[in-house]
C-alpha cells in the first residue's frame, strides 16, 4: 500500500475519532428527556428551604421569592412581568436598577427556555439574591450595580419546567405546553418566512423591544460550552462581525470558571467555547434573532452536562460559575465600538421602510457618500448622498446589512 494512501486513511480515521468524541449539541436533535428516577431531586416548598440553595423551588416558592426580594429591596429592584405562558404561568424578570445606574446600559440574563434544562434556573435565582444582598457591602458588586441596569429572567418556559405539576420539576419537558420548542421558533432574520410565534416568544420579543439591552445571555443545559453567534451559519460561511470579541469574552468566562474547578467546560470542546453553527447549525434560535434584530450581543451558555442536576450539586456549580456570571455582566462596559449601532431615526435623519423588500428612502443625509456593508464588513454599495436618497437593494440576498451615513451605522433588514 502506498505511503500517501496510508496517510490518507490514518487522517480519515483520526477525523472520525475526533468527530465521535465531539458531544452532540443537546438541542440539535429531538428532545430526549433525562431519566430522573435515580436522580436526587429535592423540591423547596418554602423560601426558607431555599436558604442552602440545594433544592429546586416549586412554582409557588419561585413566585414568593421574586415578590419577597422586591418587597425587601424596593430601592434596588422591581419585578417585571414579561408575559404569561399558554397555561397562564408568569414569565418574570427581576429588574435591578440603582439610582446611580439610571442612565447605565441594560443587561439581560435569561434561563430555561427549554423547560427541562433547569440548572440555570437556580443559578439565576441565586445571582439575584447575591446581587441584592451584596449592595453596599461588596465594593465590586456595588460598583457594577451602580453602573449597570440588570434584568434577570430565571424561567422563560414555566409550562415546560412544571409540566407535571407546580410542585415538582420531575417530568419537565423541553417544549412549551403546545409541544413547541421555543428556541426554534423566533423569527429568522436571515431566512424570513411566515411563522406563528409562540406566546412565550412574543412576550420576550416585546420585552426586548421595550428595552435597549446591549448584552445578554440565554442559559441552557446538557453540555458545558460557551456558544456565540451565529447559530444559522458556520463561521466559515458567515462569521459574526464581532467574532474576535466573542472569543475573548468566552475565553475569560471559561478561564475564570476553571480557576475554581478545572474539570468543567471540557466535554464538547477543549477550549470550552465555539461558534454555534460550527457545533451544529440551527434555525429560529433566540440568539441570532436578538443579535440581528435588536442590536443586542447575546450568546448561549450551556452550563451543565446534565440538564437536571442532583439537587445537592447545585452549590458546587454555583461555586465555579458565579464569578464568571458576574464578570460577564461587566463585559457590557467592554463592548466593541462597532457594536454601537445607531437607530434608524436620529435627529433629522430618517430611513424606511426597515425591514425592506428592496427600496429604502433616506432623508436628511449630509455626508458625501452612503455606504452599504454586509455582515462581514465588506462594502457592497456606495452612493453619493443628496437631501433625499433612494437605494434599491432588491437584488441582494435576504439578511442583515449595515448602512453607513453621516458617521452613523444603521442596521438594515432585507426581507
Amino acid at each position: 500500500m502506498k505511503k500517501a494512501t496510508i496517510l490518507f486513511i490514518v487522517s480519515m480515521l483520526c477525523s472520525g475519532i475526533a468527530f465521535a468524541q465531539l458531544k452532540p449539541r443537546p438541542d440539535a436533535f429531538p428532545s430526549e428527556p433525562e431519566n430522573l428516577e435515580k436522580r436526587g431531586i429535592t423540591m423547596a416548598t418554602t423560601v426558607d428551604e431555599m436558604a442552602s440553595w440545594d433544592r429546586y423551588p416549586t412554582y409557588d416558592t419561585y413566585l414568593t421569592m421574586m415578590a419577597r426580594w422586591a418587597e425587601t429591596f424596593p430601592t434596588l429592584c422591581h419585578v417585571d412581568t414579561i408575559g404569561t405562558s399558554i397555561q397562564g404561568r408568569l414569565i418574570l424578570s427581576m429588574y435591578i436598577e440603582t439610582e446611580s445606574a439610571a442612565n447605565g446600559p441594560e443587561f439581560f440574563y435569561s434561563s430555561t427556555i427549554h423547560g427541562d434544562e433547569v440548572t440555570g434556573y437556580v443559578m439565576m435565582l441565586r445571582l439575584i439574591d447575591t446581587l441584592l444582598t451584596s449592595y453596599g457591602i461588596s465594593p465590586e458588586l456595588t460598583d457594577l450595580m451602580n453602573r449597570t441596569r440588570i434584568s434577570i429572567n430565571p424561567l422563560a418556559n414555566p409550562d415546560g419546567t412544571y409540566h407535571n405539576s407546580d410542585t415538582t420539576i420531575r417530568g419537565a419537558q423541553r417544549e412549551n405546553a403546545d409541544g413547541i420548542d421555543l428556541n426554534r421558533n423566533f423569527p429568522n432574520p436571515f431566512f424570513p418566512a411566515k411563522t406563528t410565534i409562540p406566546q412565550e416568544n412574543q412576550a420576550m420579543i416585546d420585552y426586548f423591544t421595550e428595552h435597549r439591552f446591549r448584552l445578554s445571555a440565554n442559559l441552557h443545559g446538557g453540555a458545558e460550552v460557551m456558544n456565540y453567534p451565529w447559530d444559522s451559519f458556520t463561521s466559515r460561511d458567515n462569521p459574526h462581525p464581532e467574532a474576535e470579541w466573542w472569543i475573548d469574552v468566552c475565553k475569560r468566562f471559561v478561564d475564570t470558571s476553571r480557576t475554581y474547578n478545572n474539570s468543567h467546560f471540557r466535554d464538547t470542546y477543549t477550549c470550552g467555547y465555539t461558534a454555534g453553527g460550527d457545533w451544529y447549525v440551527i434555525s429560529g434560535g433566540r440568539q441570532d434573532y436578538v443579535n440581528a434584530v435588536h442590536n443586542c450581543l447575546e450568546m448561549t451558555m450551556e452550563i451543565s452536562t446534565q440538564k437536571t442536576l442532583n439537587s445537592d450539586r447545585l452549590p458546587e456549580y454555583w461555586h465555579f460559575l458565579a464569578p464568571s456570571f458576574i464578570n460577564y455582566i461587566a463585559e457590557i462596559h467592554n463592548l466593541p465600538e462597532s457594536a454601537e449601532i445607531t437607530p434608524a431615526r436620529d435627529h433629522e435623519l430618517t430611513l424606511g421602510p426597515n425591514p425592506t423588500t428592496g427600496i429604502i428612502t433616506v432623508s436628511g443625509a449630509e455626508s458625501a457618500t452612503i455606504e452599504l456593508r454586509d455582515l462581514q464588513g465588506r462594502t457592497i454599495l456606495t452612493q453619493e448622498a443628496s437631501q433625499s436618497n433612494t437605494l434599491d437593494i432588491s437584488h441582494l440576498n435576504s439578511g442583515i446589512y449595515f448602512l453607513r451615513i453621516d458617521g452613523k451605522t444603521i442596521k438594515i433588514i432585507k426581507l
